[in-house]
C-alpha cells in the first residue's frame, strides 16, 4: 500500500482516542477540496470499495542463506511466536536495532499473507500453479508496510516496494452491468474534465441501478462521516452496525445490494448488520483521499507483480536471516508459564517433539482465534483486560483460484460481483505480472489466474441452495461460476466452460460437504464496539507484548497494514521495556485534511449537547 508526506509524520501512537484529533494535512484551499471530496464521495457511494486480501507458503531453506549479523547483548533476546505479517515486521524492526530474534511458526512464513504452489501442477521445467489464501490489495492508503516493503532489497537489485503496480480501475457489475472507478491520476484542484466526466458516468449508472433518493442518501451519511469529529466516530459510529448508519433495512434491494452488501462484503469480509460504522467510514473516507490523491497516498488501487511470496515474503525472509534473525518452522506455541508476573519461558511443539523457548521478551503474534487459549489464568490475573478478546469475532474470507486457458477482459484491476449471495471479488493476475504466466507456471495450458475472494460462507447459494460451509469442492466451483456468470455481460460467454481448466480452493477450508467443515485461517471482524475490547502491543505483563492484527491501529481494520503496525508497536515497546533507546520505528497515521478542522471541533460540540452530524439531514426512520 503507500507511504506519506510531511503532514503525515509518524508519531509513537498511531490511533486517536476519542476526544484527539486526528493528523492532518493541508495546503489545499477549503471549497476546492470540500468540492473534491463530494465528488468522489459520491463514486464511492455508487460502486463501493473493493478488495481486502492476505496470504503465503514456506521459504525454501536455500534460498535464503545470507550472512548473519553480530549477536545481540544479553537482555535483548526476543522469541516471536507467529511468523505472519505481525511477527515478521516485529522481527524487521528490531533485527535492525541490534536485537537477538528467533521466529517461531507453526504453518507457513508469511500466514495469511503469503502465497502457494498447487502441488504437481508444474511441468516442462515451469512453477506449479501460485494459489493464495486471498489476492493481494495494497490501497493507496496504507503507509507503514509500504515503508518496510521499501527497506527489503531485492536479489538483482531494488526493494519489494519496487514490486507493486497499480490498476486502472476498479470495477463491478450487477446485473449484467459494469460500473467502473479511475484508480489512476487525481482529481485534486481543477477537477480533470476526465476524471470528473468518469465519476458523473458512475454516478448516473447507479441511479439508474438504485433509486436517486437513495444513492443521495447514501451519499449524504459519507459526507456525514468524513466531517465526524473523533468523538462520534469513537462513541457512536464505532457503537454501530454500518447497516444501522445508512439505514439498510429501509431501503430498496438494489441499495442494499448494490452499496451495503458489496461495500461491506469486498472490502472487509463483514456482513453489513456486523461491521461497525466507524471502521466501515474510515476505509471510505481513506479511499476517498487517496482517489484524490490528497495526504501523499498513492494509486487507490495496487497490487504486486508476482506471487506474494516472489514479490515479497521470500526476499523479507531472507533480508532478516541477513540480519541474524533464526526461523523455526513447524513450531506451534503450546504453552507460556508465568513466575514473578514475568512470563519465564514457553512451549513449541512440532512433529519432532516438544521443546523449551527462552527469551527475555515474547511476542504473541498469533492470530486472536489462536492467542486467546494460550492466555492462561496466570497471564490473565496479571493483565485482567486481555479478557475482552474473547469478545472479538472471526469470520470466513478465503479464496478459490479459476485457471483460464486465456485472459478475459473484466477490468484492469479489482472486480466486486454485485448482487451474488457469496460476496465475491477478484482479479485477474497475469496482467500484472512481470512474467509471462503460461511459460513460467503450470502445464503450458493456462495463461490467467482469475483469483476469488468469497466473503460469504454462510449464505445460500443459487445453484444448490446452500451455504459455501455447506457444499463440497466441485459444488462450491460451480456455485462461484454461476454467480460471477450471472452479474456478468451476457451471461456464461465471458467466463465459458472451454476456457476453464482448473480451479483450486484455499486448503485452509478442509472437510468441505461434511460436519467437519472448518477454517484453518479466518479473519477477524471489526463489529460494533470492537475497539474496546482491542488491547495495545505492550500488556500489563512487562516481558509479553502482541503484534497481530487485533491490536489497536490507526487503520483499524484486520488487514496486513494493521498487522505491520501492531509489529511496529510491539517492536517500540520492546525497545521501551528493554531501555535499548535510539530510534524507534515509524508509526504513520491516517491523512486528516487540515481544512476539515473546523467540521471535527464542530461536530464535537454538536455530539456532546446530544446533536447529530451538521450534514446528518434525513433520517428515513423517522416519519
Amino acid at each position: 500500500m503507500e507511504d506519506r508526506t510531511p503532514s503525515q509524520t509518524p508519531s509513537s501512537r498511531s490511533e486517536p482516542g476519542p476526544g484527539e484529533q486526528p493528523g492532518a494535512g493541508g495546503g489545499l484551499d477549503r471549497r476546492r477540496f470540500v468540492t473534491g471530496a463530494i465528488a468522489a464521495a459520491g463514486a464511492v457511494a455508487a460502486a463501493g470499495a473493493l478488495g481486502s486480501g492476505t496470504a503465503q507458503a514456506a521459504v525454501p531453506a536455500a534460498a535464503r542463506r545470507a550472512p548473519r549479523a553480530p549477536r545481540a547483548a544479553a537482555g535483548r533476546r526476543v522469541a516471536i511466536f507467529g511468523g505472519g505479517m505481525g511477527g515478521l515486521s516485529t522481527a524487521h524492526e528490531l533485527a535492525e536495532r541490534g536485537f537477538q530474534v528467533t521466529v517461531y511458526e507453526r504453518k507457513a512464513w508469511g500466514g495469511k499473507c503469503r502465497s502457494m504452489p498447487v502441488p504437481g501442477t508444474g511441468s516442462g521445467g515451469r512453477q506449479d500453479l501460485p494459489a493464495e489464501h486471498g489476492f493481494r490489495f495494497f490501497p493507496g492508503f496504507y503507509q507503514n508496510l509500504p515503508d518496510t516493503m521499501s527497506r527489503i532489497p531485492l536479489p538483482g537489485g531494488g526493494k519489494a516496494f519496487d514490486n507493486l503496480v497499480a490498476g486502472d480501475q476498479v470495477a463491478a457489475f450487477y446485473k449484467g452491468t459494469k460500473f467502473t472507478l479511475p484508480a489512476r491520476g487525481s482529481i485534486i484542484g481543477t477537477l480533470s474534465p476526465d476524471s470528473l466526466l468518469a465519476f458523473l458516468q458512475t454516478a448516473l449508472n447507479v441511479a439508474g441501478a438504485v433509486p436517486v433518493l437513495e444513492v443521495g442518501y447514501f451519499l449524504q451519511k459519507m459526507i456525514a462521516f468524513v466531517t465526524s469529529g473523533p468523538k462520534r466516530r469513537y462513541q457512536q459510529w464505532e457503537n454501530m452496525s454500518f447497516s444501522q448508519f445508512v439505514h439498510a433495512e429501509k431501503m430498496s434491494k438494489a441499495y442494499n445490494e448494490l452499496l451495503v452488501e458489496m461495500f461491506t462484503g469486498t472490502l472487509v469480509a463483514a456482513k453489513p448488520d456486523k461491521a461497525n460504522a466507524h471502521t466501515m467510514g474510515l476505509m471510505a473516507e481513506a479511499w476517498v483521499y487517496s482517489t484524490l490523491g490528497l495526504g501523499g497516498y498513492k494509486a487507490p488501487d495496487r497490487l504486486l507483480d508476482a506471487p506474494t511470496n516472489e514479490a515479497l515474503i521470500d526476499p523479507w525472509v531472507a533480508y532478516l536471516e541477513s540480519l541474524g534473525v533464526t526461523f523455526q518452522s513447524d513450531a506451534t506455541l503450546t504453552r507460556l508459564d508465568v513466575q514473578d508476573k514475568k512470563i519465564s519461558g514457553a512451549q513449541v511443539t512440532g512433529a519432532s517433539g516438544t521443546s523449551a523457548v527462552d527469551a527475555d521478551y515474547y511476542v504473541l503474534a498469533v492470530p486472536v482465534e489462536r492467542a486467546v487459549p494460550l492466555l492462561n489464568d496466570q497471564i490473565l490475573a496479571v493483565d485482567p483486560s486481555l479478557r475482552s478478546l474473547r469478545e472479538l469475532t472471526t469470520d470466513w474470507m478465503n479464496g478459490i483460484m479459476i485457471y483460464l486457458r486465456q485472459p478475459i477482459d473484466l477490468a484492469k484491476g479489482h472486480v466486486a460481483y454485485a448482487g451474488q449471495p457469496w460476496a465475491l471479488t477478484s482479479i485477474s493476475q497475469a496482467q500484472f505480472w512481470k512474467e509471462k504466466f503460461g511459460t513460467t507456471y503450470g502445464n503450458g495450458q493456462v495463461n490467467e489466474c482469475l483469483s476469488i475472494d468469497l466473503s460469504a460462507w454462510d449464505k445460500p447459494g443459487i445453484l444448490y441452495g446452500k451455504a459455501a460451509k455447506d457444499c463440497t469442492s466441485e459444488q462450491i466451483f460451480k456455485e462461484v461460476v454461476a454467480q460471477i456468470r450471472r452479474a456478468l455481460p451476457w451471461n456464461g460467454i465471458i467466463l465459458n466452460d472451454a476456457n476453464i481448466h482448473s480451479y483450486f480452493i484455499d486448503p485452509a477450508i478442509t472437510g468441505n460437504g461434511t460436519p467437519q467443515v472448518a477454517n484453518d485461517e479466518p479473519l477477524l471482524i471489526n463489529r460494533p464496539s470492537s475497539w474496546n475490547h482491542r488491547p495495545e502491543a505492550a500488556t500489563a505483563v512487562p516481558n509479553l507484548f502482541l503484534a497481530s492484527d487485533y491490536v489497536r491501529a490507526d487503520i483499524n481494520l484486520a488487514t496486513m497494514e494493521g498487522a505491520n503496525e501492531a509489529g511496529r508497536k510491539a517492536a517500540n515497546a520492546i525497545l521501551d521495556a528493554s531501555g535499548a533507546g535510539g530510534t524507534p520505528a515509524k508509526l504513520f497515521k491516517l491523512y486528516q485534511p487540515n481544512e476539515f478542522k473546523g467540521f471535527f471541533d464542530d461536530d464535537d460540540r454538536r455530539f456532546d449537547r446530544g446533536e447529530a452530524n451538521f450534514f446528518d439531514l434525513y433520517d428515513p426512520a423517522k416519519p
